[in-house]
């Protein structure tokens, strides 16, 4: 099954990750709240217009087995609180007889991740990185999952080093920032003899929470 036909819902203690569709324009826009300083370093809708764009983009990508989008939901108030996806979706050219020939997927990014404010420091972003790596290393069984981020975006970068993301690298000039300019930034991954002890991590932080 292409990733296009899947149709994933990913639910936790806190939140559910549940395809993003048109029916949450209204709801991103208020989870974005017009807040510029706080998406500085990331590419996040601002008005509904903005949005309705941003969505299209985002199942154009689903459709052409890009990526899977998701809209970010608070259980507690059925409130979307931010969006984030599976994407760079690798598929590598395994030879017939190798174990892993046609599988779904080899590697893959977790990226356009944010969330309103009310959910920063909160338990959101934890247990959405948990269920997506859980998800990725399980279930696609994928052998890589990659994470970039702004090389100015501090907070990113600590979020990421905080949940057991290795750090590889800067790439110079990389894409476009939020800025609209070009973006050096910091490479991180988890491979899958990392997941357990990562998974575990994760859990530990929930549990803090």
């Amino acid at each position: 099954m292409s990733v296009a036909a899947e149709n994933i819902t990913l639910s936790g203690k806190h939140i559910r990750l549940e395809p993003l569709a048109q029916r949450h324009v209204d709801s991103l826009v208020s989870a974005a709240g017009n807040d510029l300083d706080l998406y500085r370093w990331s590419p996040v809708p601002q008005g509904k217009d903005a949005a309705m764009k941003y969505i299209d983009t985002a199942i154009a990508w689903r459709d052409a087995g890009m990526a899977v989008p998701f809209a970010i939901v608070k259980l507690l108030d059925d409130t979307v609180i931010g969006s984030t996806r599976f994407w760079n979706i690798e598929r590598w050219s395994w030879p017939q007889v190798h174990p892993r020939h046609g599988s779904q997927m080899d590697a893959c990014e977790i990226g356009y991740t944010w969330f309103a404010r009310s959910a920063i420091r909160t338990a959101a972003n934890t247990e959405a990185k948990l269920l997506m790596l859980k998800h990725a290393f399980e279930s696609w069984q994928v052998l890589r999952v990659c994470l970039h981020t702004d090389a100015r975006n501090q907070r990113s970068r600590a979020a990421i080093e905080r949940i057991g993301g290795k750090f590889e690298g800067i790439l110079r000039a990389h894409r476009m920032a939020a800025d609209f300019i070009p973006r050096d930034s910091v490479r991180y991954s988890i491979i899958a003899a990392e997941w357990p002890a990562v998974e575990e991590c994760l859990n530990q932080l929930l549990n803090r929470a």
